[in-house]
């Protein structure tokens, strides 16, 4: 594994890096943008789910075009859409300016999610290609990483009394500050080649050639130009590819394969807990400024265990790694359902007395009311305070009245992460790139990925509306039972992958 494989690989997944970014960004943005619009929880939702709701389409047609274009293009192209969005999502004047903004980001992160581990395994040997596509995953959590830090600090100077950072600016300089490394990335992959695999497919045998002799040792370049060479010598007689050959009868394995996986890596909830960090944490009644510090614990325990599964992927395998951290995500969604079911919800006049901006007046109907489930107390404050009060001020009140163990939530939750971090987060997109045949790959990856944001975006859709009518501790409760339904279906189907080239990969799992 050489240092310029190693700085491609890097490089190309720095899409991953700003797909982070912008989904640990929008948690603290929310928290300001959501009041100034007085956005209902259907328009909350839609505003943080739109760039995956634009992102299922850029997966589903993304890879297909680059296998016409070229990867590097394709790439190009999506760094200059993060710089677009950010730029529009910062000037943002009204809710639809802001929606329509992050859905030019989504066309974006939708791309680079499938063309970064395609690129990168197609750069790679079988004995680093699980390593280098995790490179992926690990861009993905720094940026998070990095957002929920830019998050705080800009938070830290707005409650600090700035005049220059105040409710009205802090949530623009949160989503303006992605232009930066939108700009940089930019940048960055002009100094990328070509993926050489796709050369080889267009005929451009001597380009490819020169590439994966810059990238091995002569012998490993010789290796792969083989191995290469033969793949599509066996495709050359068949013909070109249509959507509805991915669920021929030779393929269905694993494409089943690859829709479990994909379908539970969102749907246990791990982009609600992103996207939502900072409010989530708040129901716990910790408080606004120590939510978003929380969201600095959760994305650093993110960043730990996705390295830790960079050692482990290629030394312990797939499987192990997947069956071991879905079973952990079970576990720790239902310790988090089971924290928020003890909670309880009073204000006393002495407490009331503690929340700026509210009075006792207001909130006379509700002083020295215990409340067992936070849907009651929410309705109860919303009544009495309007919404977009209640949400300006939801922080303080909660922080005021709870009475949970909030350590139990808090070590749930970044149990769920940390699980995440060492299995679906990294392992998915390595299976991806590895289970499907050169000639299906762009596609097959492209429809996986589609169903994959739409599972994101409906978890991101509905959730504001779960904690509003369901709560906390069901909201919890249905991702854990799914999460324990997902490891079992797991069990019985998931292979191994580690190890193996591409085309042995096609000779040992596609039927014939």
């Amino acid at each position: 594994m050489s240092k310029k494989t190693i700085f491609i690989a890097f490089v190309v997944s720095l899409g991953g890096f700003l797909f982070g970014f912008d989904a640990g960004i929008i948690s603290g943005v929310m928290e300001f943008a959501g009041p100034k619009f007085n956005l209902s929880e259907a328009q909350t939702g839609w505003a943080v789910s739109a760039p995956s709701f634009a992102a299922m389409f850029a997966m589903l047609f993304s890879g297909r075009i680059s296998d016409i274009v070229g990867r590097k293009k394709m790439l190009l192209l999506v760094a200059f859409l993060y710089a677009l969005s950010a730029l529009l999502s910062a000037y943002a004047n009204s809710y639809h300016m802001l929606w329509i903004a992050r859905m030019i980001g989504g066309v974006a992160f939708g791309a680079a999610l499938i063309l970064a581990p395609v690129y990168i395994a197609e750069v790679s040997t079988a004995k680093s290609r699980g390593k280098l596509v995790s490179i992926q995953q690990l861009n993905i959590v720094l940026g998070f990483f990095a957002a929920f830090l830019c998050n705080n600090y800009l938070n830290g100077l707005n409650s600090g009394g700035s005049t220059f950072f105040n409710d009205e600016t802090v949530w623009r300089w949160m989503l303006g500050i992605e232009l930066v490394p939108a700009i940089s990335y930019l940048v960055l992959l002009l100094f990328v080649p070509e993926s050489p695999r796709w050369l080889f497919a267009q005929q451009r045998t001597e380009e490819a050639e020169k590439v994966l002799k810059s990238l091995h040792s002569e012998q490993v370049a010789d290796q792969e130009i083989s191995t290469i060479k033969q793949a599509i010598d066996s495709e050359k007689n068949k013909e070109k590819v249509a959507v509805t050959e991915i669920f021929k009868p030779a393929l269905r394995y694993i494409i089943t394969v690859g829709l479990v996986i994909g379908v539970l890596q969102q749907i246990t909830g791990i982009n609600a807990i992103y996207f939502y960090a900072t409010s989530i944490f708040k129901q716990t009644g910790i408080g606004t400024d120590a939510a978003f510090t929380s969201g600095v614990l959760l994305s650093f325990t993110t960043v730990v265990f996705t390295i830790v599964a960079m050692f482990l992927i290629d030394k312990m395998g797939r499987r192990p790694l997947l069956l071991l951290g879905i079973g952990g995500i079970a576990i720790s969604l239902l310790v988090c359902a089971y924290g928020f079911k003890q909670a309880t919800y009073q204000l006393t006049a002495s407490k009331i007395e503690k929340i700026e901006g509210v009075t006792a007046a207001q909130l006379q109907d509700v002083v020295d009311v215990t409340y067992y489930n936070d849907v009651d107390f929410k309705n109860a404050m919303k009544a009495a305070l309007g919404n977009q009060e209640y949400t300006k001020r939801e922080g303080d009140i909660l922080e005021m009245a709870i009475d949970m163990n909030a350590t139990m939530v808090l070590v749930g939750i970044l149990g769920f992460i940390a699980c995440f971090a060492f299995s679906l987060g990294p392992v998915m997109w390595v299976m991806l790139s590895e289970l499907y045949p050169n000639k299906y790959r762009g596609l097959a990856i492209g429809f996986i990925g589609f169903v994959n944001s739409f599972a994101s975006w409906l978890v991101q859709q509905v959730f504001p509306w779960e904690l509003s009518n369901l709560g906390n501790s069901v909201s919890f409760m249905i991702f854990g039972v799914i999460a324990s339904i997902g490891f079992f279906i797991l069990l019985k189907i998931l292979p191994e992958t580690k190890g193996k080239t591409l085309e042995e990969l096609e000779r040992d799992l596609v039927k014939a």
